[in-house]
């Protein structure tokens, strides 16, 4: 996927194609502004607030406890970028938002949105960390509240992938055990569960996450198949022969090339026989730009975080095949764009 500038009418439209607008404004100022609105509004409740129906600034800014003329500015905001609508005097929220804006759809994002605060300090530090190679720590996270955001935020991003994905990941036949490395609010083991009858799960998580990660998974695991473990994939032993599975999601972007090695190494030691080892991750292209917006800025993104970024599907192979796994297949997801899964056997 990639962002474009749309002209609105035909001046707009020779203006660019003359190169006569300043486009690098446009993909600065007006974006970053129209983000912030955006995260703005999550944070504030004005989204759920709207809901479904349609509602004056007015009645906005007393649901929302907001100044009754700022309130009308971000409104106004939000009106042009086009996630409200205006009629009437009245606000009203697009039926294509509602599911990803609205706490009571199980698509919602909104916490992703308010984590993207963190998210915008953090990336405050980017020049800095291009001068002098220093990233932020981002999982150095230091309050309660934070850490529960952010797996609230990892929540947003997975429940609709882990219902795509879980049907297209093999399990070792008649396995009761898999390890989810990094699993957080463990959605992609209850589902892969739900397909595979018998299995339960380990989540293993930091420490400092497993309470905030733990309280997300009981809202999903009816069945009471996770089980969460403390312990850290870099330092800690994993068994040896135990699982019939062990994915590792949205995680080996954190970690250098010699490290994803070892943990491959971790891997291939603790699956059974015939065991599946599934990497998940967003992916980086070949070439530059090859990819596309999403892969090109989150490569950026995930080094200046964690001094690393993102893999090739080359790479994360390499990983698995030199610990002596063999490759099966790859497989792409369709509700996050960029993102693919490498699956391998024992």
């Amino acid at each position: 996927m990639k962002l474009k500038l749309q002209a609105q009418n035909p001046l707009e439209w020779i203006a660019l194609k003359l190169n006569l607008a300043p486009v690098p404004l446009f993909d600065t100022q007006i974006t970053f502004i129209a983000a912030r609105t955006i995260m703005a509004a999550a944070e504030l409740g004005i989204y759920e607030n709207i809901g479904k129906s349609s509602k004056t600034a007015i009645e906005i800014a007393k649901a929302c406890n907001t100044h009754l003329q700022s309130t009308e500015k971000l409104l106004g905001s939000l009106v042009g970028i086009g996630y409200l609508s205006y009629s009437d005097e009245k606000y009203q929220l697009p039926r294509k938002f509602q599911k990803w804006l609205l706490k009571d759809n199980e698509s919602n994002i909104i916490n992703k949105l308010r984590c993207q605060f963190m998210e915008w300090e953090m990336t405050s530090k980017l020049e800095h960390y291009v001068r002098t190679g220093k990233p932020v720590n981002f999982h150095s996270i230091s309050s309660k509240e934070q850490w529960g955001l952010y797996q609230e935020a990892m929540r947003d991003l997975s429940v609709n992938s882990s219902k795509e994905l879980a049907g297209k990941i093999p399990v070792l036949k008649g396995a009761k055990e898999m390890l989810d490395i990094g699993g957080s609010h463990g959605l992609y083991s209850v589902e892969i569960c739900k397909k595979n009858p018998g299995l339960s799960s380990t989540i293993l998580e930091l420490s400092d996450a497993i309470e905030s990660a733990s309280a997300i998974g009981k809202r999903y695991d009816k069945s009471g198949v996770l089980c969460y473990m403390a312990g850290n994939i870099l330092t800690d032993d994993i068994g040896e022969e135990k699982y019939g599975l062990i994915i590792i999601n949205n995680l080996v972007h954190h970690f250098t090339f010699e490290e994803n090695k070892e943990i491959a190494k971790k891997i291939i030691r603790a699956l059974k026989p015939g065991g599946f080892c599934a990497i998940g991750d967003i992916i980086r292209s070949k070439t530059p730009g090859e990819g596309g917006i999403a892969g090109a800025t989150m490569d950026l993104y995930f080094s200046l975080i964690s001094a690393s970024g993102t893999w090739s599907v080359e790479d994360i192979k390499s990983w698995q095949q030199s610990a002596g796994l063999t490759h099966e297949k790859t497989i792409s997801a369709m509700t996050i764009p960029g993102w693919k899964m490498i699956i391998a056997k024992k």
